[in-house]
């Protein structure tokens, strides 16, 4: 059946060139956003109707005696906002019928012999110029009248129906373009995301931040514990990596004078895909010269919230069938007391924490007393957090670029913040002692396999933390995750234009 409608494509696509038009189109200057042409008066008396262009892509088509209808369709409008009543008064947002897309009359009359000799060969999923009046139908409908068609792009490949539409996720993520342009919903989420990643950078560099850029390929992958993407450079003959994490080049900055730093780039973790995660994903880390992680919780919640007043729908949100308050203030929670109430043993009572370990299934088997800690807390308590709360003060065994707790030396400084059980934000006091760094890098790599992240040592970075880097607060954020908590999105996926996939069979 495909065959058949690429071959009726061609045989239309050779009919207008046989017009002497050019069916790849040229350029079309001066037409209006579709959102904009919705907006005019509609209900003029027809000799004072508004002259409008419009340009777009045809997702509509229905075919009468001498008059055509199409419904086109540009990217000018996906979501109309209104306002809800009663007591829980806010700003909310609904899909609309018209909101990017308007219908077009071509009367054989008004297109004239040329504009009706094209309008017989258009395909759903061509791209159209439109000329002329705006108005209402006898039933109300607004719609562009037209007088004039110019030809702008033909598409050969068959488009989804107004029926059959895009209900198979596998097809939708392998053909994104066909999803941005029959699902309004993801072109919104894209669309926010954009806003949300423009407000970031407005907020930091407001707050004196400088943002740069780093280097994607690593020698030594280092900054987190996870498994890296390795590669091979001909011309050095040198093995290398894709970056797991910003942090260790935007701490040399620190070291380098750039007192207030930022990146927002990608990141590769030779690791699972799920709902939450992605091999490639973006970040934004950050670091500040004099600070520490209470400096980072306030920026933290002053740059989302931020982000949430972009997007607009207020400080209530839905998650899927849940709510989420980001009203200020947030909560703040420390890791002993939340570990104490949900496990129902304190963290260094090492008898107990083995006996939940195997009470909660979790292998125990030479495994350091922290790790098991903080399985269990994943295990217990990490669902349990609604949030938005910043969960603080770590175990120091798993923080080893953490600064500890002054007169605590088995507590890090360190946060991560929590919404509906998924981590959000991590930040720390940084760790700005080389001789410390060093013992801690020596013994987080003993044991280690040679394929794990960390199996070496940048004594490059050791190097210049022992020229003097200032005592900083250092903070990372999931872009991702930030997009789908503010978009209500349920995957990953869905926030990220091209996951990753397999190749296509």
């Amino acid at each position: 059946m495909d065959n058949v409608v690429e071959s009726s494509r061609l045989d239309k696509l050779r009919n207008i060139e046989a017009l002497g038009l050019d069916p790849w189109g040229h350029r079309f200057d001066g037409h209006q956003p579709i959102q904009t042409i919705l907006g005019l008066p509609a209900d003029l008396p027809e000799d004072q109707r508004p002259s409008v262009k419009a340009a777009g892509r045809i997702v509509s088509r229905r075919i009468g005696g001498k008059v055509h209808w199409l419904d086109i369709r540009d990217w000018s409008g996906s979501l109309t906002t209104r306002k809800t009543t009663g007591d829980d008064k806010h700003e909310a947002t609904e899909f609309s019928d018209w909101s990017s897309r308007v219908q077009v009359m071509l009367g054989q009359k008004q297109i004239g012999d040329l504009g009706w000799k094209l309008a017989q060969e258009l395909d759903l999923g061509d791209l159209v110029g439109i000329e002329g009046k705006f108005g209402k139908t006898k039933r109300g409908e607004p719609t562009i009248f037209a007088d004039k068609l110019t030809f702008l792009s033909k598409s050969l490949e068959p488009h989804p129906d107004k029926w059959g539409g895009l209900s198979d996720m596998e097809y939708r993520l392998r053909h994104r373009y066909l999803d941005l342009t029959y699902n309004p919903e993801l072109l919104d989420v894209t669309l926010k995301r954009i806003k949300i990643v423009r407000t970031i950078r407005a907020y930091l560099d407001a707050q004196g931040y400088c943002e740069v850029e780093t280097p994607t390929l690593h020698s030594i992958a280092g900054g987190a514990a996870a498994r890296p993407f390795k590669t091979h450079h001909n011309a050095l003959d040198i093995p290398l990596f894709l970056r797991i994490a910003l942090e260790l080049h935007l701490k040399r900055l620190l070291v380098g004078g750039i007192e207030k730093v930022y990146e927002i780039g990608r990141v590769f973790r030779n690791e699972g895909i799920s709902l939450k995660h992605n091999p490639e994903f973006t970040m934004m880390e950050l670091y500040q010269a004099y600070g520490n992680y209470e400096t980072m919780m306030e920026l933290t919640e002053g740059m989302v919230l931020a982000c949430i007043d972009a997007v607009g729908g207020g400080h209530q949100r839905k998650w899927g069938e849940k709510a989420i308050n980001f009203a200020p203030p947030w909560k703040r929670m420390k890791y002993a007391d939340l570990f104490l109430e949900h496990v129902g043993v304190a963290l260094d009572d090492q008898p107990g924490v083995t006996e939940a370990a195997k009470k909660a299934h979790i292998d125990i088997a030479g495994k350091h007393h922290d790790v098991l800690v903080h399985e269990l807390f994943e295990h217990r308590v990490e669902h349990k957090l609604v949030g938005p709360v910043f969960v603080y003060d770590y175990p120091t065994s798993l923080c080893p670029l953490t600064k500890r707790k002054a007169g605590v030396p088995t507590i890090a400084e360190r946060f991560e913040l929590y919404v509906h059980g998924m981590e959000l934000a991590n930040a720390y006091t940084e760790l700005n002692d080389p001789i410390t760094q060093e013992q801690t890098f020596s013994q987080q790599l003993a044991g280690l396999p040679e394929e794990d992240s960390m199996a070496k040592m940048d004594h490059d970075f050791i190097r210049a933390q022992r020229h003097g880097m200032p005592p900083a607060g250092g903070l990372g954020v999931g872009i991702d995750r930030l997009v789908m908590l503010l978009t209500n999105t349920q995957t990953i996926r869905d926030v990220i234009l091209f996951p990753l996939l397999r190749p296509e069979k």
